[in-house]
């Protein structure tokens, strides 16, 4: 197994609107979508979609989301057998609203993602151990991740986390036993409480983190590009310009396709270049997991980009 993610699933449920409604006012909207998304599902596929073999550990509900949820992921050659259903609980489900500058807004509600606990990693362990890479993201219990994070090191397996949705009691101490962190600017901001709208100002709020511990910080900054930080270096690397549709999911595209790069070459700038291509690609298209291009399709973008 080359990636184990450790996290979430939902159904996006999704709308492109014209405008917002105001409070009290009711919009007719020109189209809706219904589409498997959840960071940690959409990581998981992204990773897949590029060829690596990836297990998800993840809860669903016993309502009628959780079999298609199980069934899309398990199209991609993902396995399940630690996806697990809840009784009683909803699937996680993420109200999305996209405008027609392809920005979004989204809603989540957690619902059975909330119940995986920390024995659960403890359960999945001969076959964790078995993996060259730990994804996880913040839309399952802190607890969770932080023994996800102790097993990883426990077993010398490097641990990506991604700090979404952004969370202010997310224990530092922690966050320094990952080997990369990798923050939005919006999620950069809140956990730094500094500004992010230059890119001196992105490199300062990451180096508070190097100066932290962390071992490398990478800034994902939609159509600015990546910052890659660490205690040697800051790299720029740019953005490839497309006609964006939807961005829904774009973050997520990128860490799974970094994560694939990095377990087949373990050489991190050519990971984040690869990555910004992917998520590049993701945001022609509507939808998240439905937008990921292969790896034909990659490999063919990234020719043209030379």
């Amino acid at each position: 197994m080359d990636i184990a993610v450790i996290g979430s699933n939902m159904v996006d449920l999704i709308s492109y609107i014209d405008e917002m409604p105001k409070e009290g006012e009711t919009l007719e909207a020109p189209s809706f979508e219904i589409g498997c998304g959840g960071k940690g599902a959409n990581q998981a596929v992204a990773a897949a979609k590029m060829g690596s073999k990836v297990m998800m550990l993840t809860k669903v509900g016993d309502d009628l989301f959780a079999d298609n949820t199980i069934r899309n992921l398990e199209s991609y050659g993902i396995d399940t057998e630690f996806t697990n259903k809840i009784p009683g609980a909803s699937s996680g489900v993420a109200p999305i609203f996209v405008d027609p500058q392809s920005r979004n807004r989204i809603l989540i509600i957690k619902g059975a993602n909330q119940y995986l606990l920390p024995e659960d990693i403890d359960q999945a362990a001969d076959k964790l151990k078995k993996c060259s890479l730990i994804i996880l993201q913040l839309e399952i219990p802190l607890q969770a991740i932080y023994r996800a994070i102790d097993f990883g090191n426990e077993h010398n397996i490097p641990v990506v986390l991604n700090p979404a949705p952004a969370s202010r009691e997310l224990d530092f101490d922690y966050v320094c036993k990952c080997d990369f962190f990798i923050p939005n600017e919006t999620e950069l901001e809140i956990l730094t409480d500094m500004p992010v709208e230059t890119d001196q100002q992105v490199r300062d709020a990451a180096l508070t983190l190097i100066e932290k511990g962390v071992k490398n910080v990478i800034v994902t900054l939609g159509s600015r590009g990546v910052m890659w930080v660490t205690n040697e270096r800051v790299d720029m690397i740019s953005a490839h310009r497309v006609a964006a549709i939807d961005t829904t999911g774009a973050g997520d595209s990128f860490i799974g396709c970094f994560a694939h790069f990095y377990v087949q070459t373990g050489d991190i700038f050519h990971s984040i270049r690869m990555a910004t291509g992917f998520a590049a690609l993701s945001v022609t298209k509507r939808g998240t997991q439905s937008s990921y291009p292969d790896k034909s399709e990659l490999e063919s973008f990234m020719a043209e980009q030379v």
